[in-house]
């Protein structure tokens, strides 16, 4: 039985500049880390049920790059856009594209 696809969707996500992934990563240059990055992406899918359904409780990234740093303070455009197999997402901070990939559910 196959899904009916979802609409593409945008959520946006700040980056609080407190987070504990900042410290010392890297001293006097922060970096978001891209397993942080990567955390935010699935909670994005984990909040919006239809999204969370497509994936299974156990999302599996077999595709991920990371194409640009993150800072603290940074707001993030999280964009989820649905396939029959996967859901695609790319990530931005204004018109930086910082990550994009896949994620589906476990095969």
């Amino acid at each position: 039985m196959s899904l009916p696809l979802l609409a593409s969707i945008e959520i946006e996500q700040p980056v609080d500049a407190d987070l504990p992934a900042f410290d010392g990563h890297f001293p006097g240059a922060p970096v978001l880390p891209g397993a942080m990055l990567l955390a935010l992406v699935l909670r994005s899918v984990a909040r919006q049920p239809a999204w969370a359904h497509r994936v299974g409780a156990g999302p599996w990234v077999p595709q991920v790059k990371f194409l640009a740093a993150v800072g603290p303070g940074q707001m993030l455009h999280i964009r989820l856009d649905d396939s029959a197999r996967a859901i695609a997402f790319s990530v931005r901070c204004g018109d930086v594209v910082v990550a994009r990939g896949q994620i589906q559910a476990i095969p």
